[in-house]
C-alpha cells in the first residue's frame, strides 16, 4: 500500500488552473499510479522506478530522495530547491526498489553496506541521472540527481548575475592564462555558470581556441568543446586525465570539480603554463575558497600567480505575486532594512509563497597583486572576507539584502539559504 503525503488543493473558486496546481495534480496522480502496482509481482520494482523517473522528467525536478524508514520508504523531490513529499511506500519493498536503481546504474547489488555512485542514461530532458546510495539504519538510502535539462542551457547574461559580476567574468574569460573558480554548496547553480561560461568562450572565440574539459560526469554536451568523462574503473581518473589533457594542446581547460589537493595543484600549475582554467569548488564564499585552498596545502605563490577570480553564488526562491508588504521589524530577520515583502501563499504558488528562483552572487577579483598579497597573508576566511569587501567586492549578503529591499525575495528566505550569521 502507498500513502500519498501530498494533499491535492481544491480547485480555485473561479475555476482557473495554474502551473503549480498542475504540479499538485501530477503529484497526486503519481501517488495514485504507484498505489496500483502490486508488490508481489516480479515487475513491481521496475514499474515503480519507471514511474518515478517519468514523474521527475515531467515536473523538471533536480533531485529525488528515497529515504528508508521503519515501515518502508519515503519519497521526496525538490521543487525550487526545497524538498517536497511525494509518497511513502509502506509495504516493505524498499530493498527491491533501490536494487532496481543499482541495476540501472551498474552498481553492485550485493553490496549494501558501503556508499556507491553510478549513472543512468535516460530519455527526455534530463541527459543523465546520477544515482548515489548510502547505508542507513533502515536500509540503503538513494538520491537521484538529474542533469542536462534543456531549460537550464543558458547564456551567462541569462543567469541573473549583476553587471559587476558579469563584467569581472567577461574580463577573466578573455584572459589566456589563469584560473576562474565557481564556488558554492551543492545545488547552488555552479555547473550552470560553468557551462554558460563555456558557451561564452565558444561564441567569443568563433572556434579559434582549443577548449577541452574533463568532467565527472559530463552534465551537458557543449558543441565546440572536446569533453571527456572520467572512468575510474578503467584507470582514467581525474588526475590521470588532467595530466594527459595537458598534452592535447589545450588553450582552455575545464575541470568539472576540484575535490582534492592533487587535482588543485595540477590545475593551478596548468594555468601557470599558458592555459585558462575554469572549474567549480565547494566553498560557502569566495573568501572561504581561498582559506580552503590554503588549508589543503596549496602554496600561496601558486594562488597569487594563478587565480584570476572566484565567483560564489546561491539560489534564492522568488516571491510569488501574493506576497504582501511588511514594516514589522520581526519580519526583517535581523537584516539592515526598513521594509520588505513576506510570503503568504496561494494556489498559484502551491501555498508556498514562492515561484521560481533567483541568483545571488559575488566575485572576488585577484588580479591586483597588492590586494592578493594581503588576502593571502591570512588563512582566516572572515578576515579575508572583510578585506575583500573593503576593497569593493559586493558580497552575497549585500546582494541578497538588495533583493529583499526590491521585493524579489523575503528575509526568511535569505536566512534559510545564507544562514543566521550575517557578514556584511
Amino acid at each position: 500500500m502507498i500513502q500519498s503525503l501530498k494533499k491535492v488543493l481544491s480547485p480555485s473558486p473561479n475555476g482557473t488552473d495554474s502551473k503549480d496546481q498542475s504540479m499538485d495534480e501530477q503529484v497526486a496522480a503519481t501517488a495514485e499510479r504507484l498505489s496500483r502496482f502490486r508488490a508481489e509481482t516480479t515487475t513491481y520494482a521496475t514499474e515503480v522506478v519507471e514511474q518515478l523517473l517519468s514523474f521527475a522528467d515531467e515536473i523538471g525536478t533536480s533531485d529525488m530522495h528515497l529515504q528508508p524508514v521503519a515501515a518502508g520508504i519515503d519519497i521526496r523531490f525538490r521543487d525550487n530547491g526545497v524538498l517536497q513529499p511525494l509518497a511513502t511506500i509502506v509495504d516493505g519493498t524498499k530493498v527491491s526498489i533501490v536494487t532496481r536503481l543499482k541495476v540501472l546504474s551498474n552498481l553492485l547489488t550485493y553490496q549494501n553496506d558501503i556508499p556507491q555512485e553510478g549513472r543512468i542514461a535516460v530519455s527526455g530532458e534530463a541527459a543523465e541521472v546520477r544515482v548515489s546510495t548510502f547505508p542507513t539504519l533502515y536500509g540503503e538510502r538513494a538520491v537521484l540527481r538529474f542533469f542536462g535539462r534543456g531549460a537550464r542551457l543558458q547564456q551567462l547574461e541569462d543567469l541573473g548575475h549583476t553587471g559587476q559580476v558579469l563584467g569581472h567574468l567577461h574580463d577573466s574569460l578573455a584572459e589566456t592564462s589563469g584560473a576562474v573558480l565557481v564556488t558554492g554548496p551543492a545545488g547552488s547553480g555552479k555547473s550552470t555558470t560553468l557551462y554558460a561560461s563555456l558557451r561564452h568562450l565558444v561564441q567569443a572565440s568563433g572556434g579559434s581556441r582549443s577548449l577541452l574539459s574533463i568532467e565527472d560526469p559530463i552534465e551537458v554536451p557543449i558543441p565546440g568543446v572536446a569533453q571527456s568523462q572520467v572512468n575510474a574503473a578503467a584507470g582514467f581518473d581525474l588526475h590521470t586525465g588532467l595530466r594527459s589533457l595537458l598534452r592535447q594542446d589545450p588553450e582552455v581547460i575545464v575541470i568539472g570539480e576540484i575535490r582534492d589537493r592533487l587535482t588543485a595543484e595540477i590545475a593551478i600549475q596548468a594555468c601557470l603554463t599558458g592555459q585558462l582554467m575554469i572549474t567549480t569548488f565547494h566553498a560557502d564564499s569566495a573568501a572561504t575558497a581561498i582559506s580552503r585552498l590554503l588549508d589543503m596545502g596549496i602554496e600561496p605563490y601558486l594562488l597569487r600567480s594563478g587565480l584570476l577570480g572566484i565567483v560564489s553564488q546561491r539560489l534564492l526562491r522568488s516571491l510569488c505575486e501574493c506576497a504582501v508588504p511588511s514594516e514589522n521589524p520581526d519580519a526583517f530577520c535581523g537584516l539592515p532594512i526598513d521594509h520588505c515583502k513576506v510570503a503568504v501563499g496561494c494556489q498559484a504558488c502551491h501555498q508556498t509563497g514562492y515561484q521560481g528562483r533567483l541568483l545571488a552572487s559575488e566575485f572576488l577579483s585577484l588580479k591586483e597583486s597588492e590586494s592578493v598579497d594581503q588576502l593571502l597573508s591570512t588563512r582566516d576566511s572572515r578576515q579575508i572576507y572583510r578585506m575583500a569587501v573593503e576593497r569593493g567586492m559586493t558580497s552575497l549578503w549585500e546582494r541578497a539584502t538588495d533583493m529583499v529591499r526590491q521585493g524579489y525575495t523575503s528575509p526568511s528566505e535569505v536566512r534559510r539559504v545564507l544562514g543566521m550569521t550575517m557578514r556584511i
